[in-house]
């Protein structure tokens, strides 16, 4: 099958990976390259970058709105479109453009967590099961009928970087399958009723509040990390919190509890036990590793 693919973050490389094992990709579509650092060095995406590794055609435009590029990828002759984390919304023609539609991987069990975020927030919210979700594309986001859905079952300490590798293994061999068994599937429409809405991740929301109760705290730790992480201030310095445990300590929320041979920090019920910790302009680290060179006050609030 002739396929165009869209795509632009880590999580879409797997996806890419198994369709050129199996399939015709006759083009990939990814975001533009960003120039950064005072060299402007520019830094082309993980999914351009695959694509040029095996050969492929790689178009970045800003926007597939123009009839012009609309043209371009009506060229390609292409028999499916595939849509995994592109970051870019598809207008209808381009929906309507292949013989086959377009296809998305999507990172949560529809209906739930549609949007950008759904793997942070899924853990953030304490559900006990993510998944990936293959939809039929439509011009609502995320709204599109459901080809077929896998589940995963999220630990208490599962991390937002473990669950995103977790589902982008699975999403690219549930996509393989899906495509291979096309014929026989019947779509399936989401309950509209059960929909909830993943916002984007936002910097502004990553100083931990430690007012919050432990099991709250911790749950945006875990799915905060390795990316955008949860940090709190010190006598000026940002430090990121990536693991943490609780404890049956309590005190007035945001002061430190313990600080010689481990952190603790009460919160709105209890306390957390700080386990890996990154100061700023430092690696991330082990608690007793950031201790052994620097010293929080017990008694003071953060």
């Amino acid at each position: 099958m002739r396929i165009v693919f869209m795509g632009t973050p880590d999580f879409s490389v797997p996806v890419l990976e198994k369709l050129i094992k199996k399939h015709k990709v006759v083009a990939v579509y990814t975001r533009e390259p960003k120039e950064s650092g005072r060299g402007k060095k520019v830094n082309k995406t993980p999914i351009h970058l695959l694509a040029e590794n095996n050969g492929i055609e790689v178009r970045t435009p800003k926007s597939l709105k123009s009839i012009e590029e609309q043209n371009i990828l009506k060229a390609y002759n292409a028999d499916l479109a595939i849509v995994a984390a592109y970051g870019m919304l598809l207008p209808k023609a381009v929906l309507e453009m292949f013989p086959n539609g377009c296809i998305n991987v999507h990172a949560s069990l529809l209906p739930r967590w549609r949007g950008a975020a759904p793997i942070q927030r899924s853990i953030e919210a304490g559900d006990l099961k993510s998944g990936i979700t293959i939809m039929q594309m439509a011009e609502e986001l995320d709204a599109g009928d459901i080809l077929s859905c896998r589940d995963v079952v999220i630990t208490k300490t599962m991390t937002g970087g473990e669950l995103h590798d977790e589902l982008s293994a699975i999403g690219a061999d549930l996509l393989i399958e899906t495509i291979d068994n096309l014929e026989n599937i019947t779509p399936i429409k989401q309950d509209e009723s059960l929909v909830t809405y993943a916002k984007k991740l936002d910097k502004a929301e990553c100083l931990i509040d430690f007012s919050y109760n432990t099991d709250i705290l911790l749950r945006k730790i875990n799915a905060f990390n390795p990316y955008p992480s949860m940090f709190f201030m010190y006598e000026g310095e940002r430090f990121k919190i990536f693991e943490a445990e609780s404890t049956e300590q309590t005190g007035d929320a945001g002061t430190i509890l313990s600080a010689d041979k481990e952190l603790v920090i009460a919160t709105g019920d209890k306390a957390i036990k700080v386990l890996k910790i990154q100061r700023q302009g430092k690696q991330v680290m082990t608690i007793e590793e950031l201790l052994r060179g620097f010293k929080f006050k017990i008694g003071e609030k953060i």
